[in-house]
């Protein structure tokens, strides 16, 4: 009988010793205050994807720092995406809840509620497997990039890193690709546009006049400050926005009319994968 039992007992110490070097073997994450990545985990998936299928994936990535990007475009994609991200330490345990509730309901893992932080995280870093590891991986890595990174540094890289089409990652190739201009001269319709294709990039386009897609831009642009407005004035990375917190209004966009539109184009969340 012991012997079965010291089996057991040595197979479970050494799961637990690879589980916790594979939870230690975590990225540096304070080399991003000062230094800018050049690939991520998603770029390089994404050219193995291609080279899979016999093609070559030339990404498309132009860095640009925050504070040249379009005011309209930064304040969509809060909006569409995390939009309290200034309020919440990487986690929006609201989100979170929502996740459960519509998980319960599909009996599926089929939405995950990730906010930027968590998002950029694991578009630099981590694959998009679902395995508990690599979740509890992505926590540690948001929680430290919430300790050693100030908020606008985590936002400029995800501007730089989001991906918005096949081989298009990053704010400013999304402009040159879709709108043959820079980032900074991105309108508020055109920055709209492009925040709202970003649970899907892949298969959503900014140009698509689905009845979804028209509510959703339609939403977003109700949501945006008002021009001439005190917000308008302020940094927009600062916590002072109101309108970042604001919710759509009742019967309009919500987690569950996104999901199922992502499942009428049969994908998965892909910048919030989970």
């Amino acid at each position: 009988m012991k012997k079965p039992r010291n089996m057991f007992f040595k197979f479970l110490m050494v799961l637990l010793m690879a589980s916790l070097i594979y939870l230690l073997w975590l990225p540096y994450v304070p080399n991003l205050k000062t230094t800018n990545p050049t690939t991520s985990s998603l770029i390089e998936r994404r050219i193995n994807q291609a080279e899979k299928k016999g093609k070559n994936l030339k990404p498309k990535m132009y860095w640009k720092n925050l504070n040249t990007l379009s005011p309209n475009l930064i304040h969509a994609v809060l909006l569409a995406e995390d939009d309290t991200f200034y309020q919440h330490s990487g986690f929006d345990f609201d989100q979170i809840l929502i996740a459960l509730k519509i998980n319960w309901k599909k009996k599926r893992f089929a939405y995950g509620g990730s906010t930027l932080t968590q998002q950029i995280a694991r578009t630099l870093y981590l694959s998009p497997s679902k395995n508990i590891f690599r979740k509890l991986k992505e926590a540690f890595i948001t929680v430290w990039m919430e300790l050693v990174l100030p908020k606008k540094r985590i936002l400029e890289l995800y501007l730089n890193f989001a991906e918005w089409g096949d081989g298009i990652f990053g704010a400013e190739a999304a402009a040159r690709h879709y709108y043959n201009k820079s980032c900074s001269q991105l309108t508020e319709e055109e920055s709209v546009a492009l925040a709202s294709i970003l649970p899907s990039p892949r298969k959503w386009s900014p140009f698509k006049e689905t009845p979804f897609m028209k509510r959703r831009r339609n939403n977003l642009l109700s949501r945006m400050p008002k021009r001439n407005s005190t917000i308008q004035e302020q940094p927009v990375f600062t916590s002072t926005s109101t309108t970042l917190t604001t919710a759509p209004e009742n019967g309009s966009i919500t987690n569950e009319s996104i999901l199922l539109e992502l499942e009428k184009t049969n994908t998965n969340t892909e910048n919030n994968e989970d």
